[in-house]
């Protein structure tokens, strides 16, 4: 890692934004899995499987979840100094390399 990479600092401004996009979404879907969980508990998962999906997948399109992600992506990685290594990556494509991505069901997952 860059010696510059190693202590990076965020103004409390752009650390609220991102602690409220998080929240909105972890709290969000807390509160699906407690309520739906509920309905799982009371009358049996089969009954309420289906809506949970739907709500779920509802909530993560309507609420424009993939773009909050995105906008705390953008600020988490916007301070760090993006100059290539040896291996033609900066530190941020190196530390997330070897994540494991969704594939296509039937696809081989990514190695």
């Amino acid at each position: 890692m860059l010696k510059s990479n190693q202590n990076i600092t965020y103004t409390g401004d752009e650390m609220l934004e991102v602690l409220k996009e998080m929240n909105l979404i972890l709290l969000s879907l807390h509160y699906m899995g407690s309520y739906y969980g509920e309905k799982f508990h009371q009358y049996g998962e089969e009954a309420y499987r289906r809506e949970y999906e739907t709500e779920t997948t509802r909530f993560i399109d309507e609420w424009d979840v993939t773009q909050r992600l995105a906008k705390v992506r953008k600020i988490l990685s916007s301070k760090f100094d993006s100059t290539l290594g040896i291996d033609d990556m900066d530190d941020i494509e190196r530390a997330l390399e070897d994540i494991k991505y969704w594939t296509k069901p039937n696809d081989k997952p990514n190695p």
